[in-house]
């Protein structure tokens, strides 16, 4: 368990640069998402070949129905319905790649994984409301 703590401050500290750095796009966020399920999953290499593609698609058809969703102003319980529907068919595809007991896992871990992104950026406002009522600057 301390290595999972350990694995998880790195990760958090990454973070932390990548939401710092200019021109942050996403894709240091992906990647570091990346790196959170390889950890969790543990895949084989196997799992891995056959995993990664149906990901690619997965995460695509997600981002690609919040950014139709958000241009059409849809209320966001259509928007979840939509994203619901979506896992649950890609719940099928993942389990021709993984155990029924890994694709849960990444379920969970991909929730665990935004969980962990909201709490460091709510720390981040936190901390810089705090420092400005302090008269401190942010650096």
């Amino acid at each position: 368990m301390d290595e999972m703590k350990k694995y998880l401050l790195i990760l958090l500290m990454g973070l932390g640069f990548l939401l710092n750095a200019h021109g942050q796009d996403g894709e240091k966020l992906q990647a570091l998402k990346i790196a959170w399920l390889t950890k969790k999953l543990d895949l084989s290499p196997e799992e891995a070949q056959r995993f990664w593609p149906i990901y690619n698609k997965y995460t695509e058809e997600i981002r690609s129905t919040r950014v139709e969703q958000r241009l059409k102003n849809a209320p966001e319980i259509e928007t979840e319905d939509k994203i619901l529907n979506i896992r649950k068919k890609y719940n099928g595809e993942f389990s021709k790649a993984l155990s029924a007991e890994k694709v849960d896992r990444f379920f969970r871990s991909e929730r665990d994984f935004g969980n962990e992104v909201r709490k460091e950026l709510q720390e981040r406002r936190m901390n810089r409301q705090l420092n400005k009522r302090g008269g401190l600057r942010d650096k």
